[in-house]
């Protein structure tokens, strides 16, 4: 089976993932595309797309959104999962039925939440303020979900 991860990642912490489950999918060629990096992106071949992003703002990646409304057809057509880096857990869940469309939701294999990671030396000082000012957190946090990652994996592996 010939699996694509495409994601896209503010920080890095989503492509940390994507690589992540990359290396934990048994058979078949897993091929990473950063939508941000790819103009076009060929999924026909194909059997398998996993989707992942960041939240930000309560929101996945505009660049994400945009690829599933330009592929809606050929995604429903394909197994699909979503999964998500975000470290406000209660409304993880919400900001993903949020963002993305209800029957891609339906469709898909399985949809997770990750967990996420503060990467202060990645953000600029109105990203670190804000965070700041909402968690009152002043560093980095790495707060990964490995069990979650687990799940999504052996769900789409079902």
């Amino acid at each position: 089976m010939r699996t694509a991860i495409v994601y896209a990642s503010k920080h890095g912490t989503t492509e940390k993932v994507a690589n992540q489950i990359k290396n934990q999918l048994n058979g078949g060629e897993v091929v990473l595309f950063n939508i941000e990096k790819t103009d076009r992106l060929e999924f026909r071949s194909f059997d398998r797309i996993l989707i992942g992003s960041s939240v930000y703002r309560g929101l996945i990646q505009p660049s994400i959104r945009k690829f599933v409304e330009r592929n809606m057809v050929e995604l429903l057509q394909k197994e699909v999962g979503i999964f998500v880096c975000c470290m406000f857990f209660e409304k993880a869940d919400q900001q993903i039925r949020k963002s993305f469309p209800e029957v891609l939701c339906n469709h898909a294999k399985s949809i997770q939440h990750v967990g996420g990671e503060f990467l202060f030396e990645k953000m600029n000082f109105v990203e670190r303020f804000l965070v700041e000012k909402i968690t009152g957190k002043k560093n980095t946090v790495y707060n990964l979900d490995d069990e979650k990652i687990k799940k999504f994996i052996t769900e789409i592996e079902c």
